[in-house]
């Protein structure tokens, strides 16, 4: 199977309305007939979006490269169940916060488990959250600011989280993400709305711009 070109380029291209739909049923018969060159085709069309996605949600560039990979091992795996019931964007943009919340939760148990056999002597050290992140956002600007709104982002609900995530870091429409989460646009904005305002309560004297 073609090996990803990871650590991935962190520039992100335009989401756009993607590819054409019969451009998109061609690379998906294509991928479901074992294509090696559609399979790179997709990646290089996608492994951006993906990585920025999986790295808002994580906040860990390692982690997001390898749950990154898992995505597209994922596609490689089930693209013959894909039926095209959303765009192949849309479809991608799931499985992509789908893995990341699950990453995301199975970090959280096994550090809750490390801390509670460290209490009964079963492990020397307690794991703790990272204590320093660099987000490459945060490297590019140098500001203060832009750590401390990630870091008040990644206590949102998970929802609201990649709701706020497709928005603004990837730009998908109301519409887009609905169909992500399989949700209407009313309940998109519900919760970005609820997002913001959660944001501007805890960033308003540093952030009056969110």
């Amino acid at each position: 199977m073609y090996t990803l070109p990871l650590p991935i380029a962190h520039s992100i291209p335009s989401s756009g309305q993607g590819f054409a739909a019969s451009a998109d049923a061609k690379l998906v018969a294509q991928l479901q007939q074992g294509s090696e060159a559609a399979f790179r085709q997709l990646v290089e069309q996608y492994q951006n979006r993906i990585y920025r996605t999986v790295l808002a949600l994580l906040r860990s560039p390692e982690e997001a490269e390898d749950v990154a990979q898992e995505v597209f091992v994922e596609v490689y795996q089930t693209i013959d169940r894909f039926r095209g019931e959303a765009a192949l964007s849309t479809w991608l943009y799931r499985l992509a916060t789908s893995q990341a919340l699950k990453h995301r939760q199975r970090a959280k148990a096994q550090k809750r488990f490390a801390y509670f056999t460290s209490l009964l002597g079963f492990d020397n050290q307690v794991l703790h959250e990272p204590a320093d992140y660099a987000h490459p956002q945060a490297q590019l600007e140098g500001q203060q600011q832009v750590a401390f709104l990630l870091t008040h982002i990644a206590r949102l609900p998970d929802q609201q989280q990649v709701a706020f995530t497709l928005r603004h870091e990837q730009e998908l429409s109301y519409e887009e993400i609905a169909a992500v989460l399989r949700t209407t646009v009313p309940a998109v904005e519900s919760l970005l709305f609820r997002a913001r305002k959660t944001l501007r309560n805890h960033l308003i004297p540093l952030l009056p711009h969110v």
